[in-house]
Order: C-alpha cells, then structure tokens, then sequence
C-alpha cells in the first residue's frame, strides 16, 4: 500500500521545484538591473532626463540601454513589468512552508525541548511572525531614521539578530533558521509588492494624465530595492541551512545566522562596486572569509547539544508507531544499517555531524521519523547511500511493514 507520505513527498518535490525555478529567475533579473545600474555611465550627450546609458554584448547582439531618472517624457507603448518573479517565489515559498512545516509541525516545527508547543500555537507563531516582521521593517523605513542609509541598515541588521535569536528559542534549530530566511524573503517580497511596483504605479499614472512625476516615488523604490539587493545571498543560505546539521544543529545558530548577513553585505560590495568602478575592493573577500572561519568555529563548540540523543517524550502519532508490531525489528534493522552515520559522534569516515542532524539512535527519533524512514529506505533506496550498509530487501520489506502498521492499523 502506497501511504498519504508518499503523496505528500511528491507534492513538497513539485512545490520546492517550482520554488526553485522562479527564485531564479527573481535573483537573476534582480542582480541583473543591480549591475546595470552601477554600470550606466554619464555624459553630456544625453538626452533630457537620462541619467546614463550603457552598452552590452550578448547572444550575438549589442544592447543600448538608457535610464531615465524620474521618467521619460511619455509613456511608452510596450512597457515590461518586473514583478511576477518576484511574486511567485514568495507564493510558492509559502506554499513550501506550509507543506512541510506546518503539515510536518510535530517533526520539523515544534522541539519539545526548545518549546511544548501545540501545533495550532507554532503555526500560529510561523506565520505571524512574517507579517510582524514585515510591519516593524515598514515602519523603520518610514521612521526618521530611514532618512540615514547607514543607520537604517545598522537598525536592520539589530532586527534580524533579534529575530535569528527569538527564532532559536520557540521552534527546532532547522525551523528557526529556516524561518529566518521566510522572515527576510518576506520583507523582500514585499518591498516589490507594497513599495516598488505601487510607486511606479504612481509615476506611470503621472505620465498617462501629463503631469510630472515626483522623483521621491523612484527614490523610495530605490532604497528597498537595494535592501533586496543585500538581503538576497542570506537567505539562499538560510534555505539551504536545512541540509547542513552543522548549522541549524548548533547551540549558537542564531550567531551563525547573524554572521551570515553579514557576509551577504561583504559579498554584494564587492560586486557592486565592482559593476560601479571596474575594480572590487580585495578587503571583501578577507572580511567573508575571517567570517566563514568564526562561523565554522562556532558551529563545532559545541556540534550539538547533548540532551537531544535522550529518549524524549512521544507525540501520539509517534506512539502508535512505537507500539506497531514489527517496531522492535524495524529498530534493529535501522541501528544495524543507519545510526553509524545517525549519530550523535558518526562512526563512518568523513562524517563529523549527522545528516541533516537526523537521530537515528533512539527509539523516540525513530517512532517520529517514521514517514522519513519509510520514504528514504521502505518505499525507495535513497538511504542508506549507494547501500553502503547493505541493507537487505527483507529489511526494506520490514520498515514498510512497520510504517503501514503505524500509519493505517494494520498487522
């Protein structure tokens, strides 16, 4: 019998693809007109109104491309829209959120160690926290102190310290990273929803009626757009944390995370001063690496927390797999053949951390792992790797047998 666990992979499969293809095209397109940007160069020749214009090579063509400050002096006919990539990956990023972290609250949300929380309570505290965050952010820019570039920034940066921080104390450490990510791709998402696309709205509107566009609407847009443009390679870090134990596993990923924005800032100056000068300044690289080092430092004192390889109170979905007929051999089966990897200290070679921080050494982790277990090494052969362990089909047979057990009463 194929389980609902087997439908819901396939649809986390097609949302994170899709996820995936349209982040592409928003980083790209925005890192794209980032770098035209800084490249437009001045002169005397050109027409009213264009602050700069840049020549480009690609695909066999040449490209002239020319920016007006505020606006041109009419509407054009065919006017391209940079908006949809942007809202698509927030959709589908939410949509990826929902499917496994709040359908998955009990085994990737809540960490009864970190917080008891009920699931309605977590997911409660996941979404509203985007939105808090989004308001608080808003307000900042709008405040005085988003007149000073510099200050705003530094208020940012205290802002998302606090939220790595407060993250790390209500869910599990791979939903508080992953969290944060949400939390600033939110803030990113809606800078284009809220201020970016309405401001040109605005001056489109002006051109259509013959008025003159105030040139505080493209200011504005400018300042969040460069938030984007700083924000974007931490948060590809933050989705990607979840694969990698030896950052969300550690007792100071909330540091890990914050140091992580940091390098965002460090990586995009070089570039863009790069794309502004011809030359980036070699300080950049330095300043990212000495950060890396403190980071990787950081995430091996300690690796993880010692009480998270103790038997630790069960969920009741855990529990019927617990009490399932074939749990005792299933276990067996998984000690023999997984928790040399899955361990708090990994016996295999080249392993310092466990997978993806997978505990696979007490009877608790597994009974809550089960649909993982039943998916990675029941139902295909994507665990162990390349069988390394030599897992048996018969020992295959016998984690489905267990699943189906717990998932649907069956002995």
């Amino acid at each position: 019998m194929v389980g609902g666990a087997f439908y819901l992979d396939w649809l986390e499969f097609a949302v994170r693809w899709t996820h995936v293809i349209v982040a592409i095209a928003w980083i790209g397109s925005s890192f794209y007109f980032i770098a035209l940007d800084l490249g437009l160069r001045r002169h005397d020749a050109l027409p009213k109104g264009v602050g700069g214009e840049e020549w480009q090579v690609h695909g066999g063509g040449f490209y002239h491309i020319q920016k007006y400050m505020v606006a041109p002096g009419h509407m054009p006919e065919d006017l391209t829209w940079f908006k949809w990539e942007s809202y698509a990956t927030w959709l589908s990023g939410a949509a990826l959120l929902i499917v496994v972290y709040w359908l998955g609250a009990e085994l990737y949300l809540i960490d009864p160690a970190v917080a008891d929380l009920a699931v309605w309570q977590a997911v409660l505290l996941s979404g509203g926290s985007l939105v808090i965050g989004w308001l608080i952010y808003d307000a900042l820019c709008k405040s005085p102190v988003g007149q000073s570039p510099t200050g705003l920034m530094l208020l940012l940066f205290v802002l998302l310290v606090a939220m790595s921080w407060g993250y790390t104390q209500i869910f599990s450490g791979r939903a508080a990273l992953l969290h944060l990510g949400a939390f600033t791709a939110t803030i990113m998402s809606a800078n284009v929803f809220r201020v970016i696309i309405p401001n040109q709205h605005i001056v489109v509107g002006d051109l259509k009626a013959g008025r003159t566009p105030d040139a505080k609407y493209g200011k504005i847009a400018k300042q969040r757009s460069t938030h984007n443009n700083y924000l974007t390679l931490p948060v590809l870090f933050l989705m990607l944390s979840n694969h990698y134990p030896l950052a969300f596993a550690s007792e100071f990923n909330w540091i890990i995370a914050s140091l992580v924005f940091l390098m965002g800032v460090t990586i995009r100056h070089f570039f863009n001063t790069l794309h502004a000068t011809g030359k980036g300044p070699a300080w950049t690289w330095a300043a990212t690496a000495i950060l890396f080092v403190i980071i990787v430092a950081i995430s091996v004192y300690p690796i993880l927390k010692d009480d998270q390889w103790e038997e630790t109170a069960m969920t009741p979905r855990a529990e019927r797999f617990a009490a399932a007929e074939h749990f005792d051999a299933a276990f067996t089966a998984i000690q023999g053949r997984c928790a040399m990897c899955h361990a708090p200290e990994p016996s295999w070679p080249g392993i310092a951390a466990p997978p993806k921080g997978v505990n696979l050494v007490t009877r608790s982790a597994v009974a809550t792992l089960a649909s993982d277990i039943y998916l990675q090494a029941g139902v295909t052969h994507a665990m162990p790797p390349g069988n390394l362990s030599q897992m048996e089909d018969e020992e295959r047979a016998l984690i489905r047998a267990w699943y189906e057990e717990g998932a649907y009463g069956e002995g």
